[in-house]
Parts: C-alpha cells; structure tokens; sequence
C-alpha cells in the first residue's frame, strides 16, 4: 500500500490523483490534502476519504474553513504524516519549500509543479540524491522520458525530444496574435488544464520549462534536449540514444496515466483507462517550433545558460505576465516581452533557498512595473 499525500487536491491534477487513488483502493492510501483557498472542495475531499487532515495555504480561507493555514501548516502536515510519496501539484514556486521539506523528511516526491525545477532544479535534485529519494515526474513529457529511460543512463542518450501540441495558436504569425484574447488562448485543442498552464501552452513557454525541467531531472546538457510540435499529442515524447535507436511513449492524452504511474513507480497495474489503438488514430505528424512567433522557448534556454537566479526570474516574471493576460491587464505579446525585459535587468547570483526567493519577489515586481507601463 503506498500512503500518499497531495498538495493542490483541488485542482486539475490533483484532482486527477484522487480519482487514480479511488480507482485503486488496495494499492493507494491518501493520508492528507492540502490547497490553496478552495477549503470547501478541500473539506469535501477529505470527507469523501474518511476525514483525511486537511491544511489550506491561504490563511484567511484557513480561518474561514477551520483548517490549518499557511507555509508552515503545510510543511508540518508533509513532515509529520508517515506517508510514502508527496504528491507536489500546486501552481507555481510556491510548492518549492515543501519540496524541499518532503525530500528532508525522507519521503519520495510526484512532481507536477514544473517551476520548482525551473526555479531550483539545482537545490531540489541534490537534496533528492543526498537523502537516496525518488523524484518522479507527472509531467506526461517527462513521464514518458522516465519511461523511455528505464535501465538507461544518461552516458547512454544522444538526445531527448519533447513532444509539444502547439496549442491553439499552432501556425498563427506574430501579427495574427497581436490581438489574440484570453478565451482565444484558454481553447486548447487537446488538454483540460488550468488557466496560467493553457497560456503557457499557447505561448510555448510550457515547453521552454519544461526543457529545464527535463535537464534537471534526466541530468543533460543543454544541447540534448529538443521540442517539436505534434498535433496529435499521442507520442509524449520519445529518446534517441547513442546508438541511433528511438524509443517513444505513446497513448491517448489522459493524465492519470502518468499520474498513475508516478504514484506506482516501478510497478505497473491494470487501470480502467482507455488503451490506445493505433487503427483509431489520425496520423501522426511532427513540425518544427516557429521561434518567430513564439520566442518564450529560446528564452527559456537561454535563461538555463546563464544560470543561477535567471531562470527563477524567468519564471516568475512568466506567471505574472501570463495571469496578468488572463486580467485583460497584459497582451498576449506582451508576456513573452515582459520576461526578455525582466531577463535584461535582472543580474543572476548563485541559486540557493535564500537567493530564489528573492529573485522570484523582485521579478514580479519588475514583470508589473513593465507590463503596466507598456
């Protein structure tokens, strides 16, 4: 029985996971929760698994709910439960911290928050190692690298591709997106997400994270990750080792796939998801990345080349940027600007705790100064 806890229970991945773990009663335990505001989801999940404890991140929903609130609440709840695996799924830097305090507590790590890679990959991956713990990727491009690199080693790959729908912009230039709106933005033509994620997949800047979430995890250089655009979103991404042989993890897009098995790793068991049918699918095809019309991806390497804070910067810079489009307070344009300026200005130092979470304040600082003048 693997004893599980979540964080971000109430979202879109979060909420998946429970789903997985209903599904399978006799293989997963979930021992705790915890969201941001949402208490009255958050209340209801823990009544539906048997009153498991509850945190919410938000103080005053905290107090509102009756529950315990705040960074610390958190950090207590994933240090004092004896679970096996924390599941990171909350949106954005802040699941960092009890990231860090999992792996210090000797628990395996599920990761679907892409940004505490791409903010302190460096920190996270070396506390991983010292304390001999799993970081797992939920990621479904990062899922099927994982996959793909069973009983492989890094001396052993060329290169890793990850796969990229091209969101709903797939093929527009940059005057036809001068204009583009957040409903435009939010219709994606394959995956249910969340509002900043289905932007970031609309400006490709989900794929420049996950790059550097990729370089983290499966410890590459930068030169050996790429992404192309597939449509269809069936091959999640595929590895290309020295040997000239291409292995590729294909399926339907359902993220309780990989969920699954980041939650299982290395077992896998039988589940009622859909198989995939090769006679039931559209061709596959392959582009490549339109780097005119959608440059967060060469910021987002050229962020990793620099080093340190940079791609902290990069990062936080981006969410404020892309909610501030979802505001109607930023053009669709303007993020991918916002983060070159704030890039510009920001002078990188050596990544530690103390230095990213300075570096992720002051960039959503410069990222409002800039989007707010322009």
């Amino acid at each position: 029985m693997k004893r599980i806890i979540v964080l971000g229970s109430t979202g879109s991945i979060g909420t998946q996971t429970l789903d997985v773990a209903r599904q399978l009663p006799e293989r997963i335990q979930v021992v705790g929760l915890a969201a941001n505001r949402d208490g009255e989801s958050l209340l209801a999940q823990s009544a539906g698994l048997g009153g498991v404890p509850t945190v919410l991140f938000d103080q005053e929903a905290a107090s509102k709910f009756g529950t315990p609130g705040g960074m610390d609440a958190v950090v207590g709840l994933v240090q004092s439960s004896e679970a096996d695996l924390v599941v990171i799924a909350v949106a954005g830097v802040i699941g960092l911290i009890p990231t860090l305090a999992a792996l210090e507590a000797g628990k395996d790590v599920a990761l679907a928050s892409k940004e505490v890679l791409v903010a302190a990959g460096g920190l996270v991956t070396d506390l991983a190692r010292a304390r001999g713990r799993t970081l797992t990727p939920i990621d479904s491009e990062h899922s099927a690298v994982f996959q793909c690199l069973q009983g492989a080693g890094p001396s052993q790959v060329r290169r890793i591709v990850i796969t990229a729908s091209g969101g709903p912009f797939r093929g527009k230039k940059q005057t036809d997106l001068a204009k583009v709106t957040p409903v435009e933005a939010l219709n994606h033509p394959t995956w249910s997400m969340g509002g900043k994620i289905t932007v970031d997949s609309a400006t490709l800047m989900n794929k420049g994270l996950e790059t550097i979430e990729a370089l983290w995890l499966f410890d590459l250089k930068l030169d050996q990750v790429d992404v192309l655009v597939h449509p269809q979103s069936i091959v999640h991404s595929f590895v290309e080792f020295n040997d000239t042989s291409v292995v590729a993890q294909l399926g339907w897009p359902d993220m309780r796939l990989p969920i699954q098995y980041a939650l299982l790793y290395p077992e896998r068991v039988k589940n009622s998801l859909r198989p995939w049918d090769p006679l039931q699918t559209a061709p596959l095809t392959f582009e490549a990345v339109d780097h005119d019309s959608f440059p967060s991806l060469m910021l987002a390497r050229s962020a990793f080349e620099t080093g340190g804070t940079a791609p902290c910067a990069l990062n936080a810079a981006n969410e404020e940027a892309a909610n501030a489009f979802l505001r109607g307070e930023c053009s669709y344009l303007g993020i991918a600007r916002t983060v070159e300026a704030v890039l510009e200005r920001h002078k990188p130092v050596e990544a530690s705790l103390e230095s990213v979470m300075e570096t992720d304040a002051w960039a959503r600082v410069a990222a409002r100064e800039i989007y707010n003048k322009n």
